[in-house]
């Protein structure tokens, strides 16, 4: 599958374009300031559609799910491993309360949970493990990693990362 055949949802591709991509002078432009509202316990945000019950938490404060730069990188190496963000749910921990990853687990039914620059100790887990190393835990495999953007800059980092993935996804 080669990047133009990446079929994005339209909720993910209507929130790229928040105003009009032209200008044509007929309407005054109107500077809307994006605000990330925190969610009330109970009411998940997410990107994807989760069909493969594949959770992938970063975090990102500020940021509603994550920059653009990631979610390139993100995609592309989701295609390398025959998924795309309709397998999948991201969800940016920064813009949820308090949640622990029972919570995750309960609402999203992940099998699969991916770490991004999240610690398993502060998402919540009983156990802590290294980056790079799959692990099973309460019968949901694990993968803890140095942040998208880390794993983008660094390139042992982003060969650790397809090895594990390999592992994970048998590709």
């Amino acid at each position: 599958m080669g990047l133009n055949d990446i079929k994005l949802p339209a909720s993910l591709t209507t929130s790229f374009y928040r105003t009009t991509l032209v200008e044509t002078g007929e309407y005054e432009a109107i500077e809307r300031p994006i605000v990330i509202e925190q969610p009330v316990p109970g009411e998940w945000k997410y990107l994807g559609d989760n069909k493969k019950n594949i959770l992938i938490a970063v975090n990102y404060p500020g940021i509603s799910h994550l920059p653009d730069e990631e979610l390139v990188f993100l995609t592309n190496i989701l295609v390398a491993c025959k998924l795309d963000l309709g397998d999948i749910a991201i969800v940016n921990i920064a813009n949820t309360t308090q949640a622990s990853y029972k919570d995750y687990h309960s609402f999203f039914k992940s099998k699969i949970i991916i770490l991004f620059g999240i610690d398993p100790l502060s998402f919540g887990l009983p156990v802590d493990f290294p980056a790079f190393q799959v692990q099973s835990v309460a019968g949901n495999t694990f993968l803890y990693s140095p942040s998208l953007g880390e794993c983008r800059e660094d390139k042992l980092s982003k060969s650790k990362l397809w090895v594990c993935l390999r592992k994970l996804f048998n590709v």
